[in-house]
């Protein structure tokens, strides 16, 4: 676990952060009006990578000027989606990268592709919105910070862990800290849902690619490639890395992919603390449950997208409902970051996180105890 007084720090300046997360007039960015606009290109313009986008088109301080994706067929959808016109397109993504007036980049690709599309993104010195997971093993996430360590400074780099701009995460987690639920004895997480892809036929050249949430080799599987959101908010809020894990997972609906449809891992945290984290994609449509729950000596807090919920005693909760999409927050906090000059780069723990995916993955493909300096080998600098 890390020291307090960092986790005091990092609260300190969430909370900061959180208050600047406000619209400054676009003309602030470079003096004037005409020209003062964050530009904006897409890496990735499937329905995740327009969404995003589209949050940033619809701040007056960005317009989405270039389009990139290795298939032509998407670009008009996407455009509709983002509400812009008249785009510049590109189908390879280093020559937007090349583009002199694009600022900041959003990648939203397949997550086998983040390591190396984030990496030349850092070389070209944009501003980057990468969507998670970092990568899908170890050797890429290893890329990914190799390459964020050299990052110019003056550049904000965020990762889609929305769940770290949220108010009532930052809120969840502000009581934890303060004690507010006692001494943190449990958490466990779950994301319980419905099956959320819908296979296509394309012609075999690039049926894997374009279904590429079939194949563990480029979605990491349902533990990294989905379920790292919860993850990266274990990472946060017991403040530190887990050192061992056990799991087992199988498929017992979707049998015609090559991802897992269930699993459940134990993690095991320092000064023996375990957490359990249980995910399927085979829920039927009309129940979900997806979030993490902290219990302490003198209570419980749960934490969703959807709200935050604490119960301090027999009848006695406080109920805190998520007022908007929590990505436009992350969002926001990036464009926020770009007009004030005040860059933040979160490839390490980005990373960290990712690698909690993989880890749990290991544990469950192997059957066996895996532990993270074994089977991850990357230490939190």
């Amino acid at each position: 676990m890390e020291p307090e007084t960092t986790r005091r720090r990092f609260l300190s300046g969430a909370a900061a952060a959180a208050g600047a997360f406000t619209i400054v007039a676009p003309q602030s960015v470079r003096g004037s009006q005409a020209n003062s606009q964050i530009a904006v290109g897409l890496i990735g313009c499937g329905g995740r990578g327009s969404y995003d986008a589209s949050i940033a088109n619809a701040d007056p301080r960005a317009k989405v000027m270039a389009l990139c994706d290795k298939f032509p067929d998407q670009f008009d959808k996407s455009e509709t989606t983002i509400k812009s016109r008249n785009t510049r397109k590109y189908t390879e993504f280093e020559k937007l990268l090349a583009a002199p007036d694009i600022d900041a980049v959003f990648i939203v690709t397949p997550p086998f592709e983040h390591p190396r599309m984030l990496e030349a993104a850092i070389q070209a010195k944009k501003h980057i919105y990468c969507e998670k997971p970092i990568g899908v093993d170890v050797e890429g996430v290893k890329r990914a910070m190799a390459a964020g360590k050299k990052a110019d400074k003056t550049k904000t780099i965020a990762v889609g862990f929305q769940q770290r701009y949220g108010p009532e995460y930052l809120e969840a987690y502000k009581r934890i800290k303060n004690g507010d639920i006692g001494e943190l004895a449990n958490a466990r997480g779950f994301w319980i849902a419905n099956d959320p892809f819908t296979r296509k036929p394309y012609d075999p050249s690039v049926e894997k690619l374009r279904n590429w949430f079939c194949y563990k080799e480029y979605s990491g599987d349902i533990i990294v490639e989905q379920d790292c959101h919860n993850l990266d908010v274990l990472h946060w809020f017991l403040g530190g890395l887990p050192v061992a894990a056990v799991g087992r997972g199988n498929k017992k609906v979707r049998k015609d992919m090559d991802i897992l449809d269930n699993l459940t891992v134990i993690y095991q945290f320092p000064n023996g603390f375990f957490v359990n984290f249980e995910a399927n994609q085979l829920t039927p449509r009309g129940y979900s449950k997806v979030g993490e729950e902290f219990t302490g000596t003198k209570g419980t807090i749960a934490t969703s997208r959807a709200r935050m919920t604490h119960y301090k005693g027999p009848r006695d909760s406080e109920d805190i409902p998520t007022k908007r999409d929590i990505t436009i927050d992350a969002i926001e906090a990036f464009l926020t970051r770009i007009v004030n000059n005040d860059p933040e780069n979160v490839v390490e723990r980005s990373a960290l996180s990712t690698c909690i995916g993989i880890l749990g993955r290991k544990a469950v493909y192997t059957g066996r105890e895996v532990t993270w300096k074994a089977d991850i080998g990357i230490a939190a600098a």
